[in-house]
C-alpha cells in the first residue's frame, strides 16, 4: 500500500473502502460531533450507533436524508450510563471504534477503564498518539505522547513507541523512521528518557518493533529538518524524514500538538490506542475537521 500524505488521501482511501466501519458514539448532544456524524456518513466510512443521555435524542438533519438505516440511536437515563452503555456495545463486539460526543472526558474514561467492565486489557498501557499534517512537512507525522502519560517509564515508552509506529504503518509506511525527541543529542543519566532510548534503540535492533528505523536523542528539528542534522554531523536515516516522534513527556508532547496547530497551521487527529478498539477524545477546543479526522485514522485498518 501506498502511503497516505494528508488527510484527504486518508478520506479517499477510506470512502473506497469494503466495509464499513461500526462507530458508537457517547452522549452525540454538540454541533461538532453532529458535524462528524454527517460528514461521515456522507464521506461513507462509517455507519454510528448514537447513545444518548436523557429523553433528548439528536435531530441530525442528514437523518431525513436517505441514512436513518445507518444510525441506531439508544438511550440511557444519565451521561454515566451513557457511557457505559458506550463501552458495553464494543465490548460485544458491535463496534469497531468509540468516540466521545459531548461528555467530560473523566466520564468516558471512568468506563472505559473500569477493571471488570472496560475496554482496557489487563497489563497494557493506555497512550494518546497523534497524526498531523504540517503544511512545510511533506508527509503526515504521528507522534506521542500528548495527552495521557505524564512521564513514560522504559515500559510505558516501549508501548508509546509500538502504538505510534502501528499507527504508521496502517498510513502506509513500510518501515517508519522513528525519531526519540530530547533536546540535545546527548545521552546523560540526568535525563533518565535519554537512558530510556537506548533500550528502545536496542530492542528495535532485535526487532521487538518489525521493521523500522529508531534514531535518537534528537530534538524536533534535526528529526524534520534534513539540513540541520548535516549540520550538526548526524547520519541517521530518521534526520529530516522522521515518520514518528517519540516525546520524553507529556509537557513536550502537548506543547508541540499546541504550537503547531495555532502557528504551522496543521491539521491535527488524535485517538487512545491500548483499548480492544481506537477510542475517540477529541479536545473541546478542536476543530470540526480535527474530530472528522480523529475518527478517520481511527477507522483505518
Amino acid at each position: 500500500m501506498s502511503s497516505i500524505l494528508n488527510f484527504d488521501d486518508l478520506i479517499l482511501k477510506l470512502s473506497r473502502m469494503n466495509g464499513r466501519k461500526r462507530v458508537v458514539v457517547a452522549c452525540p448532544a454538540d454541533s461538532h460531533t453532529e458535524y462528524v456524524v454527517e460528514r461521515a456518513l456522507r464521506e461513507g466510512i462509517a455507519d454510528f450507533v448514537l447513545v444518548c443521555a436523557g429523553a433528548c435524542t439528536p435531530e441530525f438533519a442528514i437523518l431525513r436524508d436517505g441514512y436513518a438505516g445507518r444510525v441506531e440511536v439508544v438511550i440511557e437515563p444519565t451521561v454515566d450510563d451513557a457511557a457505559r452503555r458506550a463501552v458495553a456495545i464494543v465490548r460485544s463486539g458491535d463496534a469497531d471504534v468509540l468516540m466521545k460526543g459531548s461528555m467530560n472526558t473523566d466520564n468516558l474514561l471512568h468506563a472505559v477503564l473500569n477493571k471488570e467492565h472496560g475496554i482496557l486489557e489487563p497489563g497494557r498501557v493506555l497512550s494518546h498518539v497523534t497524526v498531523t499534517h504540517i503544511p512545510a512537512y511533506g508527509k503526515l507525522l504521528v507522534f506521542s505522547d500528548a495527552a495521557v502519560v505524564p512521564r513514560p517509564t522504559l515500559d510505558q515508552f516501549d508501548a508509546i513507541l509500538g502504538y505510534a509506529v502501528g499507527v504508521s504503518r496502517r498510513l502506509g509506511v513500510s518501515r517508519p523512521g522513528v525519531a526519540l525527541v530530547n533536546f540535545t543529542e546527548k545521552v546523560n543519566e540526568k535525563f533518565p528518557h535519554t537512558l530510556y532510548y537506548e533500550e528502545l534503540k536496542r530492542r528495535a535492533a532485535e526487532g521487538r518493533y518489525g521493521d523500522v528505523c529508531v534514531g535518537g536523542p534528537m530534538d524536533v528539528k534535526t528529526a524534520l529538518d534534513a539540513e540541520s542534522g548535516s549540520i550538526k554531523g548526524i547520519t541517521s536515516p530518521v534526520v529530516g524524514n522522521a515518520d514518528v516522534l517519540v516525546f520524553p513527556n507529556i509537557e513536550s508532547g502537548n506543547v508541540f500538538y499546541k504550537t503547531i496547530s495555532l502557528f504551522a497551521g496543521a491539521d491535527m487527529a488524535g485517538m487512545l490506542c491500548g483499548t480492544t478498539v481506537p477510542v475517540v477524545v477529541a479536545s473541546r477546543a478542536d476543530s470540526c475537521e480535527s474530530k472528522f479526522y480523529s475518527l478517520a485514522i481511527a477507522c483505518v485498518d
